[in-house]
């Protein structure tokens, strides 16, 4: 799987419930040293409520401008949330036959949404 099979995705809880789509993916350099930097490790997808779109960057809790659109992405954004990769339950392929079309999160049973916001 490479990182673009999940961005875009729906993300659905294990009951078939859609909860959004997969906007990001949170990456932690905290494996063994491969060359200079430790190997990237998949930590967790930000699954956004309304929209299928990108923070492009306002994520962050100390960027307020440009002033119309670092709030208007916020507002836009409201009730994106974290979910721990342990928390995924399946990541069907687009070509899988129980989910035809484009591709679906499945998230485990009682899985925790944390919040998205990146702090310093």
């Amino acid at each position: 799987m490479i990182a673009s099979d999940l961005l875009d995705a729906r993300v659905l809880e294990a009951d078939g419930q859609a909860v959004g789509w997969v906007v990001d993916l949170r990456l932690v350099l905290d494996g063994t040293t491969d060359g200079i930097l430790a190997r990237p490790r998949l930590h967790g997808l930000v699954v956004s409520p309304r929209t299928r779109t990108s923070f492009l960057g306002f994520e962050r809790s100390d960027v307020r401008s440009p002033w119309p659109i670092a709030p208007l992405l916020r507002r836009w954004h409201r009730g994106t949330f974290l979910v721990h990769w342990p928390d995924v339950a399946r990541v069907p392929e687009p070509d899988d036959a129980d989910h035809p079309g484009p591709a679906v999160v499945v998230l485990r049973p009682g899985y925790l949404r944390y919040d998205a916001t990146l702090h310093r």
